[in-house]
C-alpha cells in the first residue's frame, strides 16, 4: 500500500462564486480518504476585480504577459487565497506543518488551446513562501503545450470516486461556469469533453436582471418558457460539431443570444440550452452512460436538472446521493493532482485533452 499524502486543493472557478477547499488523504490512485471542505465566497468587489481580470484578458497574446488589470487581480488573487488557507486551517484545528502539499488552480482568465494559450492567474512561490507549505500550480499548461486542450483535469479523480458505484459505463457532469463530462467506460477507459456552457451565461443574464447574480433555485428559468428556435440556432455552432476532446472559454459564448427574450424566457432558454448541450456531448462517447452523476453549482438548481433528466435517457442524480461531495469535488481533485504531480504520474491522457500520451504536469513551488 503506497503512503498517502496529506494535501489542500484550491479551486476558483469560471462562476467567479468563490474558493473552493478541501483535504483530501490519497496515493494519487486508488486510495483516497476525504476531510473537511469550505467555501470561501467572494465578495462583490472581489468579484469586480476578477470580471475586470476576464475582460482585460481578452486581448492576451502570450501566457507570462499580465496587462493592465491583470497584474493586480494576480497578486490579489494569490492573497485571498493565503488568508482562506490560514482560515481553513484555523477553522479545523491544522497546522501548515500537518499539510503536506497545495493543489492551487488559480483563476482561469483566457483558455484558447487552439492558439497554445491557456492562463490562470495565481502566483505559486508567493502562495508558497506565505503558506510554508509546497504548492503545486499551473497544471493546464504543460498540456496545452504539447497540443492537448488543457482541459478537463478532473477526469482521472472521477475515475477514483467511481470505484465506489457500480454502474458502467457512467458519466460525471460538472456544471460549473463551462459544463464538462467524463465517461467512464466497463474497463476504467476514460473520455472526457466540455460540452458547452454551464452557469456562466444564466449568471451574466440574472446579474442584468435580478439582484442576485444567480439563478436561485432556478426559480426564474422555471417562471418562463425556453424559445426553440434560439437554442437550436446555438447548437449549430461549430462546437458541438468538434470531435471529442474539446474545451471551452468561459466567454466562448455570449450572453446576448438571448436579447429580447423576456427575463424568466431568457434564463429558461439558457437553462435548457446547457442540459441540450450535455445531452448532444453523448453522441460523442463510445456507449451511453447508465447512470449520470451531477457535480458543480448546476446541480443546485432545480429546473437545469428537471431539463437534463428530460433531455438524458438515464438516471440523473446529484453527487451527494452516492456519498460525493458535490461542492467540493474539484477542489479535492486540484488536492489529488497535486500529489499526482509530485509523484510524476500522468493527468491528462489522449481520451480526456486529446494529448498524444498520457502526461504529467504542473509546476512545484516550496516555500
Amino acid at each position: 500500500m503506497s503512503k498517502l499524502t496529506t494535501a489542500l486543493g484550491f479551486m476558483s472557478g469560471t462562476s467567479l462564486d468563490g474558493i473552493d477547499v478541501a483535504l483530501l488523504r490519497t496515493d494519487g490512485e486508488e486510495q483516497v480518504s476525504h476531510g473537511p471542505s469550505a467555501t470561501f465566497p467572494y465578495r462583490p468587489d472581489q468579484q469586480a476585480v476578477l470580471h475586470d481580470a476576464l475582460t482585460e484578458a481578452k486581448a492576451l497574446t502570450s501566457r507570462d504577459a499580465r496587462p493592465g488589470i491583470l497584474a493586480e487581480a494576480e497578486r490579489a488573487l494569490t492573497e485571498w487565497h493565503a488568508e482562506a488557507v490560514e482560515r481553513f486551517l484555523e477553522a479545523n484545528g491544522l497546522t501548515p506543518a500537518e499539510v503536506d502539499v497545495i493543489g492551487f488552480h488559480g483563476q482561469t482568465v483566457i483558455h484558447r488551446p487552439e492558439r497554445r494559450l491557456t492562463v490562470q492567474l495565481g502566483l505559486g512561490p508567493t502562495l508558497a513562501r506565505r503558506t510554508g507549505i509546497p504548492v503545486v500550480y499551473d497544471m493546464r499548461a504543460a498540456d496545452v503545450a504539447a497540443g492537448g486542450q488543457g482541459a478537463p483535469l478532473v477526469p482521472v479523480y472521477h475515475r477514483a470516486l467511481a470505484a465506489s458505484v457500480g454502474e458502467r459505463p457512467v458519466a460525471f457532469v460538472n456544471i460549473g461556469g463551462v459544463a464538462n463530462m467524463t465517461w467512464i467506460g466497463r474497463d476504467g477507459e476514460l473520455v472526457a469533453f466540455d460540452t458547452g456552457p454551464g452557469n456562466a451565461l444564466l449568471n451574466d443574464w440574472c446579474e442584468r436582471w435580478t439582484d442576485v447574480p444567480y439563478d436561485v433555485d432556478g426559480c426564474l428559468g422555471a417562471r418562463g418558457n425556453s424559445n426553440r428556435n434560439v437554442i437550436e440556432q446555438q447548437l449549430k455552432n461549430n462546437f458541438f460539431a468538434t470531435a471529442a476532446p474539446k474545451s471551452l472559454d468561459r466567454n466562448s459564448f455570449d450572453v446576448r443570444f438571448v436579447d429580447g427574450l423576456s427575463p424568466a424566457d431568457g434564463a429558461a432558454t439558457l437553462t435548457r440550452f446547457t442540459a441540450e448541450a450535455i445531452a448532444a456531448g453523448v453522441r460523442l462517447v463510445p456507449e451511453p452512460p447508465r447512470l449520470y452523476i451531477v457535480c458543480g453549482g448546476g446541480r443546485l438548481n432545480p429546473t437545469l436538472m428537471r431539463d437534463l433528466r428530460e433531455c438524458l435517457q438515464a438516471p440523473v442524480i446529484a453527487a451527494e446521493e452516492c456519498a460525493m461531495n458535490g461542492d467540493s469535488m474539484e477542489a479535492e481533485a486540484w488536492a489529488y493532482l497535486a500529489v499526482r504531480s509530485l509523484r510524476g504520474l500522468p493527468i491528462t491522457f489522449p481520451g480526456t485533452t486529446g494529448v498524444l500520451m498520457p502526461l504529467p504536469g504542473g509546476v512545484v513551488a516550496r516555500p
